[in-house]
């Protein structure tokens, strides 16, 4: 094979790379603020292979240090992402007076902060709990790109009468969609309560898990994205993720 055919566009190299997301490696490129092997290279169409040496300029990395990720306890009758008619999108609840009062960030909120943030990990309208917004897109690739492996938490209120084996098949059995589904861990908190800790994230997959062993879910909440717990944050409120927090 040659090496032209082994050569992967840069964009996708940076993402692997986890330096950010393919969108931001664009812009960054075409400002000049990437460099290959110490040469600047502004194509976005250029191509790289494994062992070239990628760098970003301080530029680069002051705007990546200034972009912030928000998490809110999104509340029943929002939407994760854009709305359609008649619905409230989640981040219309980053104001100053929904800032949670014991966020010991010393950020101080910017307007600018809401603009180019999206959520990393959608959470249905009626579903509660952690809602990660952010700004960064190695953020975003470490929560949903293609290859995340971090865990999400969640408490899952149901009823119904579940079928024999049905724990199990919770655990690892099921497919939707066509496809099996990954490993997850299951288990009871109480007599109505479930507990999921999923490393995936198909589109309301615990509410089908569920109705294929016969349970009906009523309540559903995120409590913990990789090592990022909703913790005592109330419902409505958000705060900003701390320097010393990690995925």
């Amino acid at each position: 094979m040659d090496k032209e055919k082994e050569a992967t566009r840069l964009a996708k190299r940076m993402a692997v790379l986890g330096m950010c997301s393919r969108r931001e490696a664009d812009e960054l490129i075409t400002k000049g603020w990437v460099k290959v092997n110490g040469v600047v290279v502004k194509e976005k169409g250029s191509r790289v292979s494994d062992s070239d040496i990628i760098t970003l300029s301080p530029e680069a990395r002051q705007v990546q240090s200034e972009r912030v990720t928000i998490l809110l306890n999104k509340p029943v009758g929002y939407v994760s992402a854009q709305p359609e008619k008649g619905y409230k999108a989640a981040i219309d609840l980053i104001t100053p007076e929904n800032r949670w009062a014991e966020d010991k960030s010393p950020v101080r909120f910017n307007k600018f902060h809401r603009f180019g943030m999206a959520p990393a990990g959608r959470l249905d309208i009626d579903s509660v709990g952690l809602l990660v917004l952010t700004q960064d897109g190695r953020i975003a690739k470490q929560l949903i790109g293609e290859n995340s492996g971090i865990e999400k938490e969640y408490l899952v209120r149901v009823t119904g009468t579940l079928v024999p084996n049905g724990l199990k098949l919770l655990n690892h059995g099921l497919s939707l969609d066509g496809e099996k589904l990954l490993p997850a861990k299951v288990s009871w908190q109480n007599e109505q309560q479930l507990r999921f800790i999923l490393r995936q994230g198909k589109k309301r997959q615990i509410r089908r898990m569920c109705a294929l062993v016969g349970l009906h879910v009523t309540g559903l909440k995120r409590i913990r994205m990789g090592k990022v717990r909703l913790g005592n944050l109330p419902p409505g409120k958000w705060r900003y993720l701390a320097a010393h927090e990690q995925f």
